[in-house]
């Protein structure tokens, strides 16, 4: 997509948050969606724009999320001939892959890489304790801004009575999937609902990856290939349940944290604020 294809109505809605003389900076564009950050001369926003028969259903579900989720999070949105746009705030800050950066090559200071980790716990307990869901978590999904992390990309975000799960959705990135969630997709269950301790197990293994750049099931051992696997070929490996999860070298004070909300059993993972409060106990001890 190019700037061009920003709607008139998106590019009004712009003029009216940024004032006079925008410039825009395309972010990404992949899959029917594209994203810009819009500056002007009172602030700077964010321009999605979901084209395509699944790109606009999608853009649109996700300004229905922010709407019903409330908090600021959305400008303006409209619907036109096959694609639908939003205006949202744009949340200044790394991302959770780029802030572990460090961590990720062996360096870093690990004091302020936990608070972050564990500000991203407490971010996804928080939204658990309004009852929501964001389904999709990742690193490249949650914002570190000066005032707390913010989670972005709430298309496939679902809450029991404002907002019911998308038919559309498929469990976002396999890797992250818990085992349960997994056989759950691949045995055709629709529509795809991620609960609470699923995403709780998505938190920790985006984590895992972000502070160490490996996934945190080994395939290896059990002599698969990750890389040359298909996704629907991923979910089955991850819901068989035979997938061992790698030893937590790499930061063992953290990793065994995480590790104990990869377990297998949703019943024994604690919960986001458990998780976050035992990353920041660990801290406190002093313990790597």
């Amino acid at each position: 997509m190019k700037a061009e294809t920003v709607p008139p109505e998106a590019s009004a809605a712009v003029g009216v948050e940024c004032g006079e003389d925008v410039s825009l900076q395309l972010i990404s564009d992949r899959r029917g969606s594209a994203v810009w950050k819009a500056t002007g001369p009172r602030r700077s926003v964010a321009v999605k724009v979901g084209t395509g028969p699944e790109g606009a259903v999608i853009t649109a579900r996700e300004a229905t999320v922010l709407h019903a989720m409330g908090r600021g999070g959305i400008l303006a949105n409209g619907r036109g001939r096959h694609l639908a746009w939003m205006v949202t705030p744009w949340y200044d800050g790394p991302s959770t892959w780029e802030i572990l950066t460090g961590v990720r090559a062996g360096g870093g200071d690990r004091d302020m890489a936990r608070r972050h980790v564990a500000a991203v716990c407490d971010a996804v307990a928080d939204l658990h304790t309004a009852g929501w869901v964001h389904g999709d978590l990742q690193p490249g999904h949650a914002i570190h801004t000066p005032l707390g992390v913010t989670l972005i990309d709430c298309s496939w975000a679902w809450h029991p009575s404002r907002l019911f799960p998308s038919h559309l959705f498929r469990g976002g990135m396999p890797h992250f999937l818990a085992p349960e969630l997994a056989a759950a997709v691949e045995a055709g269950v629709r529509p795809v609902t991620t609960s609470r301790p699923a995403e709780v197990y998505a938190l920790a293994a985006s984590l895992w990856w972000a502070i160490t750049g490996d996934w945190p099931l080994d395939y290896e051992a059990v002599h698969l290939d990750p890389t040359g696997m298909k996704a629907g070929e991923l979910r089955e490996a991850i819901g068989s349940g035979r997938l061992p999860l790698r030893l937590p070298l790499a930061w063992p004070a953290v990793l065994g944290i995480l590790a104990d909300a990869l377990c297998p059993d949703p019943g024994r993972r604690p919960t986001a604020e458990a998780l976050a409060e035992l990353i920041r106990r660990q801290g406190q001890r002093g313990e790597g």
